[in-house]
């Protein structure tokens, strides 16, 4: 639903009542992804899609009757089944699409939208499930802290909630108490780079178009304050590693790419990430510097699973040679984990 955040809003500020269609899942080559989302309104208006308009007109008229009822209706399209299928999808794959009143407009449920609407204005990361066999229970909100907002928080419920958070992963859930869909509303992923040179001012170009934070740290004042920024990274410290790491998210959505090309800075980095939960780390330089690397984590007391993490050389090896191609092939790399997940 992200991608149609603003619209959602918009409607439900302007009081335009409207319906909900989310791809919940999907098999073989479906069309859209699962979490893929629609608002189609009273009057038709649509925002968003679920299948790129193989399937459209069909949930835009299901949506139409569920605000007429108000009762969410599942949605099940494919060509595995013609007879467990209402409709084919051109491209082969099949979907389930859930089709609901959206809460906003339901008096139990505006807290959980209230709460999910900051959390999403405010780049924080939250966990949306819907009650797909009992949706008369309504939704639940779940932190990555494990509070909640919303009707009867299983503790089973929440902790499903939390380790699809942590796999970065929507998903059905299906336990003693019913269905659910748990949707995963995380943060923009964050770049922090450690270094400030030329391939940083690329990298942090790369790294804003594919929607990251950017976070710049360089105890270097020459460094720091002499790189040219093309765009400029959202912040950029000038201080030691373990001055600014520890007050950072360091989460399955942060990325680390050290590119200082001095021991004493990217070591003291490889000390506090290779202790955290970041999704990647990334080390600058040759096989030889990296077996150097390896050697002096192995003395710092690194077992082989924790230095196996650094991803050294960086970047995808697409023989880089300049400033650009090399940031193109730590940006590449940063993808590819990042699509490992999700």
């Amino acid at each position: 639903m992200t991608d149609i955040f603003e619209t959602v809003n918009r409607w439900v500020s302007q009081d335009r009542k409207f319906a909900l269609a989310t791809v919940i899942r999907t098999w073989g080559s479906g069309p859209r992804p699962v979490g893929s989302a629609m608002a189609v309104s009273a009057d038709s208006e649509m925002a968003g899609s679920v299948s790129g308009g193989c399937v459209e007109g069909s949930v835009v008229k299901a949506a139409l009757e569920v605000m007429e009822e108000g009762v969410p209706r599942l949605l099940k399209y494919g060509v595995t089944d013609e007879d467990a299928w209402a409709v084919g999808l051109s491209c082969g794959g099949a979907i389930h699409v859930y089709v609901e009143p959206f809460m906003a407009y339901q008096e139990q449920e505006k807290p959980v939208w209230t709460h999910l609407r900051d959390a999403v204005s405010r780049n924080e990361s939250c966990i949306l499930v819907t009650r797909l066999s009992s949706p008369g229970l309504g939704h639940l909100l779940v932190y990555p802290d494990g509070n909640t907002v919303g009707r009867q928080p299983e503790p089973e419920l929440v902790e499903a909630a939390l380790t699809a958070f942590r796999e970065r992963k929507h998903q059905v859930l299906e336990n003693e108490q019913g269905q659910f869909f748990i949707q995963v509303f995380a943060r923009k992923s964050q770049m922090i780079i450690v270094g400030a040179a030329h391939i940083t001012a690329d990298l942090v170009r790369l790294a804003d178009w594919y929607d990251f934070e950017t976070v710049v740290i360089d105890p270097r004042g020459i460094f720091a304050e002499k790189t040219q920024f093309p765009v400029p990274p959202h912040q950029l410290i000038n201080d030691w590693p373990a001055e600014v790491l520890p007050g950072l998210i360091l989460d399955e959505y942060t990325y680390a790419v050290l590119l200082s090309h001095d021991p004493r800075i990217d070591d003291q980095a490889l000390d506090i990430l290779l202790r955290s939960k970041v999704a990647y780390i990334g080390a600058l330089g040759s096989k030889r510097t990296q077996e150097k690397r390896v050697k002096r984590l192995e003395n710092a007391g690194f077992g082989e699973a924790g230095i196996a993490r650094v991803h050294g050389p960086v970047g995808v090896d697409i023989n880089a040679r300049r400033p650009k191609e090399i940031a193109l092939s730590i940006m590449a790399e940063v993808i590819k984990v990042q699509h490992q997940f999700g």
